[in-house]
């Protein structure tokens, strides 16, 4: 069943900036998939191609990825008569196509749209669910459903306040099943409602782009006392854990970290070393329930990062540090620089390079996070890819806003489809199989 036609449009991401959509079909009918964009993107990723012309919507536009795939990608995808189901076959046609490091000459979000698309019509015609045929992709024969990471908390490059972090995470890892995990975040998320509010005051209850509140705070444990008053006042104290995103190569500067970058006239004398940042992270660690951390430094600061994991047992995940790359994984690998990959399909551009850069971290005794952009779409692939993977754990933004519940509301169906063979990674969420 080879591929009859490709064809790519501009759509609108939930930030309302234009990204790329691609409908591919075949005999069996029309596959859809859209393409994520991010805020804090890492210098390493593979490229995001936009038209950079300011006269239309602020250069952000995507027209020029969108001829890609209509006038370059289609007819030569499409005269190679590869059967869907050749996914590895099909996302290396595309690679060599572009022919580039990066992906800059197509890019990547053309690339990534089409193989998106193409996995979801390969699911089709071989009459299984996405995630069955991601699992058997990966080799993969364990389904295990993830512990959600509900980022409740917002700052960085994501939010309007004063805090430097960008994410703060609940991860309810004592849930019984992900319904339970849905449930105890739910909950969580509305009692923290109600604590922003009382503290902070009814406007400071509006949310940043991944749907967690953003209060004026400028504190990293001012906002881990607010999470675990939440957790305490929902009854769940105990069963729940906290994560971060620090994404601190936002605010890495002179080989220092300005915890006040938002603030163009932050006081120099303030700046954190890595070395003050870092026991800043283990501190917190002793006086919370934290089991991740990611970018806790910036992407080049190679030293800091092997520092930190050397002295903590917990999860530190590489987001632009790695960028779903392989060379900068085995390179991360090599260091001991970290010991989770976050996965992000859109930092490398195929489905396939997806895939293997989870088996090289999972073949390195790391986790995996599969993860969301700020920039989301309805679209729910991460979710069959996480559950398709087995990783253990994914983060697509707090219990609010629909391009962030579509994939949690995904994998609730897949867990209803499992029925009782339904597995939940829970304590296990590092290394579930």
């Amino acid at each position: 069943m080879p591929i009859k036609s490709i064809f790519a449009r501009q759509i609108f991401d939930s930030r309302g900036n234009p990204t790329v959509e691609v409908d591919l079909t075949t005999d069996l009918g029309l596959f859809r998939a859209a393409v994520p964009s991010g805020a804090s993107t890492g210098v390493h990723e593979a490229l995001e191609l936009r038209d950079n012309d300011k006269a239309h919507y602020h250069g952000k536009s995507v027209k020029i990825a969108i001829d890609n795939i209509n006038n370059v990608i289609a007819p030569e995808l499409i005269k190679q008569n590869l059967e869907v189901t050749q996914q590895s076959e099909i996302d290396d046609f595309m690679i060599q196509l572009d022919g580039t490091e990066n992906k800059s000459k197509l890019g990547a979000n053309a690339i990534l749209g089409v193989s998106l698309a193409n996995a979801k019509a390969g699911a089709a015609k071989r009459g299984i669910p996405l995630y069955r045929h991601l699992a058997d992709l990966a080799g993969n024969k364990d389904i295990i459903l993830p512990v959600p990471a509900f980022n409740v908390i917002n700052g960085g490059s994501h939010a309007g306040n004063k805090l430097a972090m960008q994410e703060f995470m609940i991860l309810p890892t004592g849930a019984s099943s992900f319904t339970e995990a849905m449930k105890m975040g739910s909950e969580v998320y509305h009692h923290l409602m109600n604590v922003v509010k009382t503290k902070y005051g009814t406007n400071a209850t509006a949310v940043g782009d991944e749907g967690g509140f953003a209060p004026n705070i400028s504190n990293g444990k001012d906002v881990l006392v607010l999470i675990r008053d939440a957790i305490k006042k929902a009854g769940y104290a105990g069963r729940i854990d906290i994560g971060m995103d620090v994404a601190a190569s936002e605010f890495y500067k002179n080989g220092k970290y300005d915890m006040d970058f938002k603030n163009p006239k932050s006081d120099k004398t303030k700046w954190y070393s890595p070395e003050k940042l870092r026991d800043l992270y283990l501190g917190y660690i002793k006086d919370f329930p934290i089991v991740s951390i990611e970018d806790p430094f910036d992407q080049d600061d190679w030293k800091s990062w092997t520092g930190i994991t050397e002295k903590t047992t917990i999860q530190i995940v590489g987001d632009d540090l790695t960028v779903t790359n392989p060379k900068r994984i085995q390179e991360a690998i090599d260091k001991g620089a970290c010991n989770c990959l976050l996965l992000k399909v859109n930092q490398i551009g195929t489905v396939t390079e997806s895939i293997n850069a989870h088996l090289l971290a999972k073949a390195n005794g790391w986790g995996t996070m599969v993860s969301h952009r700020s920039g989301e779409t309805e679209d729910t692939f991460i979710a069959d890819l996480c559950v398709g993977l087995s990783s253990g754990q994914i983060k697509t933004g707090a219990p609010c806003r629909s391009e962030r519940l579509a994939k949690y509301n995904q994998i609730l169906r897949i867990e209803e489809e499992l029925g009782s063979e339904a597995k939940y990674a829970g304590t296990a969420f590092r290394r579930p199989n």
